[in-house]
């Protein structure tokens, strides 16, 4: 099926001066946009619960931000930044961050002409003694390249990055990270190690207003997405529909599917990509009543949700998938998704209401935002654009409400 969308239909100007820099003093404090079904009003993010119906899950991505960019140097003095991007050997997330002594990963490279051949090196102290850390490239390709590093040290992959990495913040900040990005650039509720990039949407949140929306009657519940560099991509072909997503992996456990079943009618995804963990499970579940299985290594396709009939979604999806899990005794389904949410004829089947930030022009967010609201979403973005609102990562939010 030949597909089309001018990615030019999705430009706006944004400011420079219109994007956030650094967070806000208060996380809370923010602007929420709400927009209710073509209808846009103004409040505090503070104020969320007043415009979320009773009793809505929110589901968060409960991924964590590892100090991913390492920067090293050649005996020549030459100054080498490696981003660790995803696990190569070992390509489980858990086990390379537990790795001692030896890790190999997928990493864009920094100033890689410089680095023709040989070694890479930083030294460090650990615990009152001195170390060092060497990295070589293994293997070239044409962004992303395969780098061992090995170090002296005894401790874990995972703890070496939190003494020499650094928080990998968006390129578009135009500044290197600082220490407020170390704890703002990260979520309150952030739990598993392994993503580059922070779901940002989740940042507004504080502990206190969580507990206070729990005694209100609203549930929260976590799904794990480790987030990629390919979010930062721009869309480069005119026709949007030919740029090639990114693969990103995810895990969702039986007790979550489960909480969200019994309120599968006011499901609230907390930023897109919880948008894009729920909304693969619509593949898994077809998987399973088509296929017997949710042929969990294989990815979810970036078309692939587009074959499936419109009226499977919702609570017989999550059914599906619940059922498969008590009845193979799972406790997690771990799959990976390049899906692509389009205002080309993509149909949401489990997410209701989308909190979310504002998006680069000629994204893929701004497809995915597209998809839900229609043509509005320029509607949206002026909005926002003429009344102060801050853009992107650490910027203000939004409230997204469609009746489906």
């Amino acid at each position: 099926m030949q597909r089309h969308i001018d990615i030019n239909d999705f430009n706006y100007p944004l400011p420079d001066e219109r994007i956030a820099k650094f967070p806000l003093e208060e996380r809370t404090s923010s602007k929420l946009l709400i927009y209710d079904n073509g209808t846009i009003n103004q409040s505090n993010f503070r104020n969320v619960a007043e415009f979320l119906p009773e009793g809505a899950m929110l589901v968060f991505n409960n991924t964590r931000v590892v100090r991913a960019r390492i920067v090293m140097h050649k005996a020549s003095g030459a100054r080498i930044e490696v981003f660790c991007l995803e696990p190569h050997n070992p390509a489980d997330y858990e086990r390379a961050f537990q790795q001692r002594g030896e890790s190999e990963w997928s990493c864009i490279v920094g100033n890689l002409k410089k680095w023709k051949e040989g070694e890479v090196g930083i030294d460090f102290d650990f615990k009152g003694e001195k170390h060092t850390l060497r990295a070589e490239i293994v293997e070239r390709g044409t962004r992303e390249h395969i780098v061992r590093m090995r170090w002296s040290a005894d401790c874990t992959f995972g703890e070496l990055l939190e003494e020499l990495g650094r928080i990998p913040i968006p390129p578009y900040l135009n500044r290197e990270s600082e220490e407020i990005d170390n704890t703002r650039y990260q979520t309150v509720y952030a739990r598993y190690e392994g993503s580059v990039a922070a779901p940002t949407a989740g940042l507004h949140f504080t502990e206190a207003l969580m507990e206070d929306m729990r005694g209100k009657g609203f549930g929260f519940e976590g799904v794990t997405l480790h987030v990629g560099a390919g979010t930062f991509l721009p869309v480069k072909d005119e026709n949007a529909a030919d740029h090639p997503m990114h693969t990103e992996h995810f895990s969702v456990s039986l007790s979550t599917l489960e909480s969200l079943l019994s309120r599968a009618e006011n499901i609230v995804a907390v930023g897109t990509t919880s948008v894009r963990t729920l909304e693969s499970l619509t593949a898994l579940a077809w998987r399973i009543k088509n296929e017997g299985n949710p042929c969990e290594e294989r990815v979810v396709g970036q078309w692939e949700l587009y074959d499936i009939p419109a009226d499977f979604k919702g609570e017989e999806v999550l059914a599906t998938l619940v059922n498969y899990m008590r009845e193979h005794k799972l406790e997690q389904l771990k799959a990976a998704t390049q899906i692509m949410i389009t205002p080309l004829g993509y149909r949401f089947r489990i997410v209701r209401y989308i909190i979310t930030n504002f998006h680069q022009p000629k994204s893929t967010l701004l497809l995915l935002v597209s998809a839900y609201v229609g043509g509005d979403w320029q509607k949206i973005y002026n909005y926002a654009l003429e009344n102060d609102f801050r853009f992107l990562s650490y910027g203000d939010s939004s409230l997204l409400k469609v009746n489906r």
